[in-house]
This record gives C-alpha cells, structure tokens and sequence, in this order.
C-alpha cells in the first residue's frame, strides 16, 4: 500500500476540499515500465514483537545491569549506539518498557510502533503513469536557453531563490554531501547517479545499518518521494532532466520508511548517526517521526523517542552536521497554544487529541538546532498547505501549491515542484517536502562556498542571507473573504516566513 500523506511530508494538502497532491505529472525520459532498482527485503520477524529504544547513559555501552535486564523481560537488542546512548530492542512482552524503566541506568524507554513488525516487504504498487506522447511534445516545447538542462524552464522555483543567478557564480562543491533520509534514492537515475555518494549512503530501516549494494533504493512498492527530494537538492547540470538546487554537490540516499511508508524512531536514530559519521555536511528531513504526529513529553513512551531522536539528531550536530526539515502540511499553527492531532497513533486506532506544541514535539522539524522550513507557492507567498509558527518556522522556500492559487508565470505550467522520479522519470509534487530540500540545498552552497564553517555559522547565514518576507496580511489563499492562516511577527522574522526565503545567489558570492 501507499503511504498516507501524513507520514511523509511528501505531497500539499489543499483546503477547501480538493483533492491531495502527490505526483500530477510524469514526465520519463524512458519507457514508462522502466524497473526501479530492487531493495533488498526485510528479514522475517515475530509477528507479535515491537520494537523499543532504551535510553541510557551516553558514551558507554550498556551495563550488565541493563542487559541482562533486557533479556529477562524478554528483549533481544538489535543494536547499540553508545555514543548517544540508545540501544534498540525487539520484544513481544506487551509490558516491556514498563518493566525496563524501572532498572538502574534506564533514563527511558518507549515503544516506537503499535503495529507488529513486518514479516516481510512485499506490498506492489503500480508504475508511475506516464505522459502521452502529445504531452511530452508539449512539455518540450518549453525550449531551453543556452546553459539549462531540458527541464530546467518547467522549473519557476529555481529563479525564485536565485538558484539560476547562482550557479552562474557556483554549482557547488564536490567536497560537500547532502544526505536525504527519507524512503530511499534511486541513484541509477541519470539526474542523480553523477553526483551519488555511495560510501554515505545506506539501508537504516530496521534501526541497524545495511551497506549491502543499493539496500538505499526504493523498491517499486515504496515512494518515490526520497529520489523526487534528492533530485531537488542535487540533480546534475548534465544536460539531462531537471537542475537541482546544488547540482555540484554530492547526495546520498539513506533510507528509513519501510515498505509501508512508516519513518520509525529507530531508523531515525541509525540514519542521523550515520549522517554524522560518514561525512554528511547537511541532512533533509521531509517527515515526521511515526506513529505519533506530535510526541507528548509527558506520555513515558512518546518522552523516550523525544529523547533519542534528539539524541541523534544532536550529535550529527556536534559531528559537523547542518540538520534540515519540513514544518508539515496541516496548515497548523505550531506557535498556537493547543492544536487537535487527528491522526495519531497512525499504526493504531487514532482519535482526536489536543495537544500543546511546545510540550509536544513534531519531531525532528521541532527539535533543538534542526532548521524548519515552511512552503512558499510561485506567487511567493505560504503555500494553503503549509504550517507556520512564529519561533517555530526558521525560514522558508518554494514548496508549491494548487496552480488555482499561486500560478507560475510561463513557460512553466504548474504551480508544482518538478524533480526525478525512480526508474528514470520525472513528476511534479508539493509539499513542505520539497521545501525543505531547497533549503537543504542552499545550505549546501554556504558549506561549499565556506568550507570551513560549523554547522552552526552555516545557519547564522543562511538566516542572514535569506531574503525578508513581510507578513501577507490577510491571508485569504482562496479569495473566499476568510482568513485562512494569522501571521504573526516583522518583516525580519515571522511566523509564515521565518527570517525570509532562502537565497541561493547569497549563498555562493557572500
């Protein structure tokens, strides 16, 4: 099956009733029954058993006491991070984490799914449907101009952070890697395979590493949501497609959503600490942590994948590592002082919840230092689907919405974000997903245009450098005569746009 919108941060949500987004236009350059590159299947597993993290003390390996502990409540760890101090667990004793946070050295301890693990990955989901030849006629007669990959006029979000006036000055450096982690990368593709880095890249589903040959793709079963957001951050200028954001730069797959769809905290985990031991300069993160949209600090369970995720999170932080991530696509208010979580558990039966979101964390888009982007549409102005929060957003970047509301100027046709499909095609989606890697990707730029610089210096200009963005007051995306979102703050900072749009131009000549 497909995943559910929420899980991913992968499509716009459109108020008002209209259908969801996720990709309204294929554009392949290959026969549309091109086979995506096969992931290797997930291990058979329990078909009672969950799976846990236990928090302990970092930078030390688990004590006897907590092993053994473990095992006799009937866990079996999968593996250990000391440096953060989270180990992973499986176990089918309902009451495991109850029981383990009663030992001396656990500070916590949660389940991280309602759902048993999977037995296998096996769901199948058709191929992308593909333009006719008419269409394809049509699209191409955007012609390039001297210097533009193909696709590039299609692309109106490119110019809208000076990305085109950029890469006159820089493409970005080789030496700088960004790591999408997300439902796996397709670097096959001929958009992404130039500028693919294997050695970052990785299987952390299961919450170990699988370095196995493409264990980072996505099967054709799974979304094509990880290989649209790297091509959107790095796809090649190589005459070829589409352009991404840093098309010098070099991306790298790791893949944490199972075949489902389900981003769980310990694939999260295990894809940060990768991210800050393999050299990543830069992650994107276009999702949230399941099954809980908003984690409660409160709830023991909820504390504990808080607890590692930020864990995690940090310490790709302290390893050098700028950590981006989508706001979401609820249209919520993350400053409000309550906010109703219908979704949530979305592995279980949900029901409405009231949550306060300073004390319940979408994570890891609210966690210390990650850096979280909210959607602007053509008109450059929030997308109808995008969430905000003054404090909460830090900035913001194309992530596009409903041509009906924000129509780009020609010769592109859509109010969409175009970028590569697996299997060797190209879509259109929207979403504060793909805001996020545009984000990622001027980041990128600053890494490369100041090698040198902590991750902290690199978010201290891309605030700078991004280009203030007034409040739009009222906002009526619909022009029904309703305020459809309040802003609030200045011109420099604010809740729709946070300290501006992201600037690529700044990015590579400041």
């Amino acid at each position: 099956m497909t995943a559910p919108l929420t899980r991913s941060r992968r499509a716009m949500a459109i108020p008002l009733g209209m259908a969801t987004v996720t990709a309204l236009a294929f554009l392949p350059n290959v026969s549309a029954s091109a086979a995506v590159p096969q992931a290797p299947q997930q291990a058979a597993a329990d078909a009672t058993a969950l799976s846990y993290v236990v928090n302990v003390r970092p930078g030390h390996a688990p004590s006897s006491t907590v092993k053994k502990a473990i095992t006799a409540a009937g866990g079996t760890i999968v593996t250990t991070y000391k440096q953060i101090g989270v180990i992973v667990v499986h176990s089918s004793n309902a009451d495991f984490a109850k029981t383990i946070r009663g030992v001396r050295g656990v500070q916590s301890a949660g389940n991280t799914r309602n759902a048993p693990l999977p037995a296998q990955s096996t769901t199948d989901v058709g191929t992308p449907k593909a333009l006719t030849a008419d269409e394809i006629t049509e699209v191409t007669d955007a012609q390039a101009v001297a210097g533009q990959d193909p696709l590039e006029p299609l692309q109106w979000d490119l110019p809208a952070i000076k990305a085109d006036k950029a890469h006159e000055k820089s493409l970005g450096s080789r030496k700088v890697t960004v790591a999408v982690i997300d439902t796996g990368v397709d670097d096959t593709h001929p958009d992404i395979a130039p500028n693919f880095d294997r050695a970052a890249s990785v299987n952390c589903v299961t919450g170990k590493p699988d370095t196995a040959d493409g264990a980072w793709r996505p099967s054709a079963a799974e979304s094509p949501h990880g290989t649209h957001v790297a091509g959107e951050i790095a796809a090649a200028k190589n005459g070829v497609g589409i352009t991404g954001v840093a098309p010098g730069v070099k991306v790298a797959g790791i893949k944490v959503s199972t075949t489902e769809g389900y981003f769980y905290t310990e694939a999260v985990v295990c894809g940060f600490v990768w991210a800050a031991e393999h050299g990543v300069d830069v992650t994107n993160n276009s999702y949230y942590t399941d099954p809980w949209y908003f984690n409660c600090k409160g709830d023991p369970d909820q504390r504990a994948l808080v607890d590692a995720i930020t864990r995690a999170s940090q310490y790709a932080e302290r390893k050098g590592t700028v950590n981006v991530a989508a706001a979401g696509n609820e249209n919520y208010d993350l400053a409000a002082d309550s906010i109703t979580d219908p979704v949530s558990p979305n592995d279980a039966t949900a029901s409405d919840r009231v949550i306060d979101p300073s004390k319940c964390l979408d994570i890891p888009t609210q966690l210390p230092g990650v850096v979280t982007v909210a959607s602007t549409g053509a008109k450059g102005i929030k997308s109808s689907f995008s969430n905000h929060g003054l404090g909460v957003v830090d900035i913001a970047a194309p992530g596009g919405d409903s041509t009906r509301y924000q129509t780009p100027a020609p010769p592109a046709t859509s109010g969409l974000i175009l970028g590569p499909l697996p299997g060797g095609g190209w879509g259109y989606m929207a979403g504060t997903s793909m805001a996020s890697p545009h984000v990622a990707g001027v980041a990128a730029l600053i890494k490369s245009t100041h090698p040198h610089a902590t991750p902290a210096l690199v978010k201290a200009l891309l605030y700078a450098e991004a280009d203030a963005t007034p409040c739009t007051d009222p906002y009526d995306i619909d022009g029904d005569g309703k305020v459809d979102a309040v802003c609030e703050g200045s011109k420099n900072r604010n809740g729709f746009y946070g300290w501006g749009i992201a600037d690529a131009l700044d990015a590579v000549t400041k």
